[in-house]
């Protein structure tokens, strides 16, 4: 999906699982808007000569719901017609840059070239501190994705206020949406950040090249240094090392310690050989700062309009899955691997009702036999079972999770197969321990088991298969 459709289907995700009591849209309008986008979405499909893909179910569909409700709520349609803060900053931010860099040589004397220059020096100190950092950045390995930071979250979505006179479970669900699409688009706005950035640094040394330049002609520069610690020689040595790439590709002319000792500022001899030091301050930042910057801004444009064009959503949540059965699409598997666990009769019902949330409503459960206490886990998948949708490890609440046994179990499901969930069932301890004086319980083996499941970088769905109203399964997934 392109950036805006995604952004349709998430918000509309967001309001149909925040509106459990149909008061934004009514089982009529959901009913309109899956058939209405089904039909939709085949003519489309039969216009291009493809197939139906959820994609084009989902874009329509989205866009049927976004239309109802902006003609029924005006603040609503104030809140999706409101823009953001990238034109402003992609405009913005580089212009500021060029206007701060057109003044920062004029530090010190305007008569004279300090060859020395603080602000100059650190313009290129910093930009090559910069490349080194992204170095060392694509260099370290990745971890794991923990969501979008507060500032990225603000330049993702723009201000966080939400329009007035909203309806309280319109606004819990727009608050939802803001925090759940920043993370979604997390990496397209890390792009377009750096876009801005990068820009940024080439007009900010544009505009000390340009103001250094064009000071020149109306002046006569005087070129020279001066240092308390430093003699001809160092100062020899570092420009001949900052300078080089400058002599070396734009061919200026190199310079000795003679020539560096000749201009110090306290040599009654000093020569004004301003033009030649001018020059090979430009040509340095030019090499080392502008064409540097403008070739990552360039890459930062490449990944922008990539990620921009591939929104990555995972459609095997339960709400997806759900909308998906009503695209005509097979119904969903759901492969139950107990572990430890005997299921009844009443709980078989339960894991149908799971199933149905997970996978839609007319999910199928392909019920296995339960894995007994210390088995090995490579005999669990020896059916194959080819039509499955998704494998869910079904685990009892009571059970104190053990790494050579439950996580040795979830380890090899989760390297063997994909789609795979952990189900962590509560109707065993609550009979045990009763749903209230055992509240606090259940609550400490229920963090147990989400910390336990962490290092197997899956996340615990917890279950009541005797009461499977009781757990709220919505983005589960």
């Amino acid at each position: 999906m392109n950036e805006q459709v995604a952004r349709d289907v998430v918000l509309v995700r967001a309001i149909e699982t925040s509106d459990r009591k149909k008061e934004i849209f009514s089982d009529d309008d959901r009913l309109y808007a899956s058939r209405s986008a089904r039909e939709l979405a085949e003519w489309q499909a039969a216009d291009s000569r493809s197939a139906v893909t959820p994609d084009h179910f989902l874009q329509q569909r989205a866009d049927l719901l976004l239309k109802r409700l902006s003609e029924r709520s005006v603040p609503f349609k104030a809140f999706i017609q409101r823009g953001n803060l990238w034109p402003a900053l992609n405009v913005g931010l580089p212009v500021l840059a060029l206007l701060i860099g057109a003044g920062v040589d004029r530090i010190g004397d305007p008569h004279r070239v300090d060859l020395l220059s603080a602000p100059l020096l650190a313009l290129i100190g910093w930009n090559l501190l910069v490349y080194l950092f992204l170095l060392a950045f694509l260099l370290m390995p990745r971890a794991a994705h923990k969501g979008a930071s507060p500032w990225l979250r603000r330049l993702t979505v723009g201000k966080r206020a939400l329009p007035r006179k909203l309806a309280p479970v319109l606004s819990a669900a727009l608050i939802d949406f803001m925090a759940e699409w920043a993370n979604i688009s997390s990496k397209l706005t890390q792009a377009r950040l750096a876009r801005a950035l990068h820009l940024a640094a080439v007009m900010f040394a544009i505009g000390a090249v340009l103001s250094l330049l064009a000071r020149g002609l109306l002046t006569q520069y005087v070129a020279g240094w001066e240092s308390t610690f430093l003699g001809a020689a160092q100062v020899h040595a570092v420009l001949s090392a900052l300078f080089a790439p400058a002599q070396w590709l734009v061919g200026l002319q190199g310079f000795s310690v003679a020539d560096v000792e000749a201009l110090r500022f306290s040599n009654p001899a000093l020569a004004t050989e301003g033009r030649r030091w001018v020059l090979l301050y430009a040509a340095t930042i030019l090499l080392l700062v502008i064409v540097p910057r403008l070739l990552l801004a360039a890459i930062a444009h490449w990944q922008t309009q990539r990620r921009a064009a591939r929104i990555a959503i995972d459609l095997e949540q339960p709400y997806y899955r759900q909308l998906l059965t009503k695209m005509g699409g097979p119904a969903g598997v759901l492969r139950v691997l107990p572990y430890s666990f005997t299921i009844d009769q009443a709980r078989d019902r339960g894991l149908a009702a799971v199933a149905a949330v997970l996978l839609g409503e007319n999910a199928s459960v392909m019920l296995r036999p339960s894995s007994a206490y210390g088995d090995e886990p490579e005999t669990v998948l020896a059916d194959g079972a080819a039509a499955v949708t998704m494998t869910a490890a079904l685990f009892n609440l009571a059970a104190t999770p053990e790494n050579e046994n439950h996580g040795a179990f979830i380890a090899h499901l989760t390297a063997s197969t994909s789609h795979v969930k952990v189900l962590v069932d509560e109707s065993a301890l609550i009979e045990r321990l009763g749903a209230d004086a055992g509240k606090a319980r259940i609550a400490e083996r229920i963090a147990l088991w989400q910390q336990f499941c962490t290092h197997y970088r899956v996340t615990p769905v917890v279950v009541n298969l005797l009461d499977p109203s009781a757990r709220v399964l919505e983005g589960a997934a």
